[in-house]
């Protein structure tokens, strides 16, 4: 008896599905998935967006072996007040936004919901100002709005 197989019998599927819910828990993202992590830690609390009030322009450095000032504001979030920072797309993005503006973020996309790029502790990223999209803000296709 060289080693030892799996149960092959007429009863065998419970102890199947059992043996192998006890392997999965050592992947990562189904231990993640069960113990709901990203919506307990998650600022964003699982939703896709949120809306938040910018509170100051940063500017931060990119990793190496870049070398570059990238345009980031900190943003607290509307509904429940965890303040976190968000990275300004495009050349010129930041000109379109002030402080006490209301922003839409939403998550980069970096692998696993973390950050992107040479951006360190950056997650987010700003998709509209004062309800008014950024890309078009940019192409001037839409004026933004005064509060």
């Amino acid at each position: 008896m060289p080693g030892k197989k799996a149960p092959s019998g007429l009863y065998a599927a419970r102890k199947l599905s059992i043996k192998r819910l006890k392997f999965r828990w050592s992947q990562r993202e189904f231990r993640v998935r069960m113990m709901k992590i990203k919506e307990k830690y998650d600022p964003l609390e699982g939703s896709p967006m949120a809306r938040g009030i910018v509170l100051e322009k940063v500017g931060v450095e990119s990793r190496q072996p870049n070398s570059a000032l990238r345009k980031c504001v900190r943003v607290q979030l509307v509904k429940n007040g965890k303040v976190v920072t968000a990275f300004v797309p495009y050349d010129g993005g930041i000109t379109f936004i002030d402080e006490h503006d209301e922003v839409l973020i939403a998550g980069i996309g970096g692998t696993r919901g973390k950050s992107m790029g040479d951006l360190p502790g950056v997650r987010y990223k700003v998709v509209a100002v004062n309800g008014v999209s950024l890309t078009e803000l940019l192409k001037g296709k839409k004026q933004k709005p005064v509060r």
